[in-house]
This record gives C-alpha cells, sequence and structure tokens, in this order.
C-alpha cells in the first residue's frame, strides 16, 4: 500500500523544499495544498482519516508547513480536533523548517557542551527559528535571552515562549553591533537566528570574549550572521570557541526531516511539533 503524505500549506503555493524532502523521506506519493487554513481544512483532514482502515491508516499522514509558524500552530490545533477515536493519522508541523532547524542546531550544541546553567542569547530571537530555539535552550536549563529591534516585541515573545513550553526567556533590545556586542557580553552560548543576508555579530565582539564557550548561526547566505565563522563549520573550534554554522547544522536538519516523514508511517496517532522534534534531533545529533 503507497505511503500517502498530504502537505497542508499556509502559503498561496506548497512548498518545494518540503516536497522533495517529503518523498526524499519515504513517502511514496506527496499532495501538496496551497492556502490551508483552519476554515478550509476540515473536509481535507476527513479525507485523510475516512478512507483507510485498521493499520492501512498508518500509510497515511499530513504534514503541516508553510511560511508562518503561527498560522502553523493554528492549523495543527485545527487538525488535532478533527481527529476522533481511531479516526486520526500522524502529523508532523513543520512551517519554514522551524523546528527541525532550531532542533538541529540546539542539539548540536547540546552534544558539543552541557548547557544547564549556561547563558544563552539568541540574536534576532523573536522569529519563529529563534523563539523555538529560545524555548529548547531554556528547556535544558540555559538562562535565555531573545533579543529585538524592540524592546516589545522581545517581550512579547518570551511572554509566547512561557504561554507555550512553560519555560522562561527574557528580552533585550539590540537593532546595532554595539548593542549586539553588548548583548552578547557574558553570554556563553550565542545562537544567531537572523534572516538571510543580515550580519548580526561582528567578530570582534566575540573572538576576545572569555565568557562565550559555544556559536551557533542558521544564516548560509552572506554575510553571514556572525562575522568570523564560515557555514560549512561543524562543531570547529575558532578564537577557542565551538562554533556550527548553517550548512553544518543544515546536514542534521535535513537529516532529521527526511527521518521523521518515514516514521510518520510508523503508526497513526503520532503528532511531531517541537518537543518530539528535537527529542529526535538530540537522538541524531
Amino acid at each position: 500500500m503507497d505511503k500517502l503524505l498530504f502537505m497542508f500549506d499556509t502559503d498561496p503555493h506548497p512548498s518545494v523544499f518540503d516536497t522533495v524532502v517529503a518523498y526524499d523521506g519515504g513517502a511514496d506519493r506527496v499532495a501538496g495544498y496551497a492556502d490551508v487554513t483552519p476554515d478550509n481544512v476540515g473536509a481535507l483532514v476527513d479525507g485523510t482519516i475516512y478512507t483507510r482502515g485498521g493499520d492501512e491508516k498508518k500509510n497515511t499522514a499530513i504534514f503541516i508547513g508553510g511560511g508562518s509558524m503561527a498560522k502553523g500552530e493554528e492549523l495543527l490545533e485545527h487538525v488535532k480536533k478533527r481527529f476522533f477515536a481511531n479516526f486520526r493519522v500522524s502529523v508532523m508541523l513543520d512551517s519554514n523548517g522551524s523546528n527541525t532547524t532550531a532542533a538541529a542546531g540546539v542539539a548540536l550544541l547540546a552534544k558539543a557542551a552541557d548547557l544547564k546553567g549556561k547563558k544563552a542569547v539568541v540574536l534576532a530571537g523573536t522569529g519563529p527559528v529563534g523563539m523555538r530555539a529560545g524555548a529548547m535552550l531554556a528547556s535544558e536549563g540555559c538562562e535565555v535571552v531573545l533579543t529585538s529591534r524592540k524592546q516589545d516585541r522581545a517581550d512579547a515573545a518570551a511572554k509566547q515562549i512561557a504561554e507555550r513550553f512553560d519555560v522562561k526567556c527574557s528580552g533585550f533590545e539590540a537593532s546595532n553591533p554595539d548593542q549586539f556586542a553588548e548583548a552578547v557580553k557574558d553570554a556563553n552560548i550565542v545562537f544567531a537566528a537572523g534572516g538571510i543576508g543580515i550580519e548580526l555579530l561582528k567578530e570582534e565582539a566575540w573572538k576576545d570574549n572569555p565568557n562565550i564557550e559555544l556559536i551557533a548561526d542558521v544564516n548560509a547566505q552572506p554575510p553571514l550572521g556572525v562575522e568570523g565563522l564560515e557555514a560549512t563549520d561543524k562543531g570547529k573550534e575558532r578564537h577557542g570557541k565551538t562554533v556550527f554554522g548553517a550548512l553544518g547544522i543544515g546536514g542534521l536538519k535535513l537529516k532529521l526531516h527526511r527521518a521523521l516523514i518515514g516514521k510518520l508511517f510508523e503508526s497513526q496517532d503520532q503528532v511531531f511539533d517541537a518537543e518530539e522534534i528535537y527529542a529526535a534531533a538530540k537522538e541524531m545529533a
């Protein structure tokens, strides 16, 4: 029986990236749906749960994607509400690759060193990857600070993380090199989660800082988020710090994404959100 993956994308077009990884992960057939919302997802879910019976249901699964994690989270809740009794299939949430990217980055940091009790600063921490990374770092026992160009946005992100993950973070306003340097001056861990081609931290701000032990940067397009790193760095030592670049993180991210697609078809009742994805990343790191 074919393994069917139905991709519910909140964007105007289904993600080509997610489609390719779905096939590489073991799906036999992938069907992508665009502009999926809480208002129209019900009929799509019904199509997945009322067709195959018994043990056959494990061969049908749902992947929720799109550029907005907020929309993805809302969609996931509506999908789960549609399930009842044995009428359910496995589902994975990875809007904008945020769960798998953050999980891979933090898992590599956790493999490199014990994170408990360390201070972690997430630069550009109010985006989906930054917020997920912040939550995962906090779950490891870190004191987590999220930076944003506006203090109110940083505080709002910290509040959302507390409500969703029941962990504590704090906010820090930073929008220029001096402020970013100030943000990390007493940090042990730096996780740069900024947008493509945006440099957040100058090399001079971290290379001689005796407190910083670990650095991760998820931006692969020059200029990188952290000056002085290479995108291919994976546990490389630079200026006495252990560093990870976007491609170094991306290898685990892709491996994780593919593996979880395969796991969706092992049973019909799995939900892969941030916590489950991070647990899998730590096993694979």
